[in-house]
């Protein structure tokens, strides 16, 4: 019986130390929309939960001037990893910068509506550039899913707020891609 209770115990063990390590998510291809997977040849490295505002100024479109809507600036945004430890911040390029010093610049590849239609889309984007020797600094891909909020003001805006700033709440998950080794 003590055997029987001792591999019993060993076994749920085992099982907590491999949900642990899956929980991680490092190594792992996470469920995404057919578009936006990486090549085969990459693998997760890091995994960053975005908490921060997508920034809109509001002025004239750019298909009638006459016209004005908001229109999207930049992100700004602190990274924390999955234990909530903060890791680094995401800003204009689009940039994401590792409190080591490393950075990746990217540009969208593309892009999916995501299931939350009051949310900013999924994208796909590719490295277009990349510092440093830390965290981020041999990034390929990288994704932005599970997003929460952070679209323009739904009211629209006027040539009377031309230049008003809105700062929209948002939060994402960010998968970072390197080679396969």
């Amino acid at each position: 019986m003590k055997a029987a209770a001792a591999r019993l115990i060993a076994s749920a063990s085992f099982v907590a130390v491999l949900s642990g390590c899956a929980s991680s998510g490092i190594g792992m291809t996470p469920s995404v929309p057919e578009n936006l997977k990486v090549p085969a040849t990459e693998t997760l490295s890091v995994v960053a939960q975005a908490d921060g505002v997508q920034i809109y100024e509001c002025d004239a479109s750019k298909t009638d001037p006459k016209l004005f809507e908001w229109a999207f600036k930049a992100p700004e945004a602190e990274l924390f990893n999955n234990a909530g430890n903060k890791i680094g911040k995401h800003y204009a390029g689009p940039t994401w910068e590792s409190d080591d010093g490393s950075k990746v610049v990217g540009e969208v590849k593309a892009r999916d509506d995501g299931p939350d239609t009051t949310a900013i889309p999924w994208l796909l984007l590719r490295a277009k550039s990349v510092e440093g020797n830390g965290t981020f600094a041999k990034t390929q891909s990288i994704q932005r899913v599970k997003t929460v909020s952070g679209k323009a003001p739904a009211d629209g805006c006027s040539q009377a707020q031309r230049g008003n700033v809105a700062r929209v709440a948002y939060r994402a998950t960010y998968n970072f891609y390197v080679s396969r080794p």
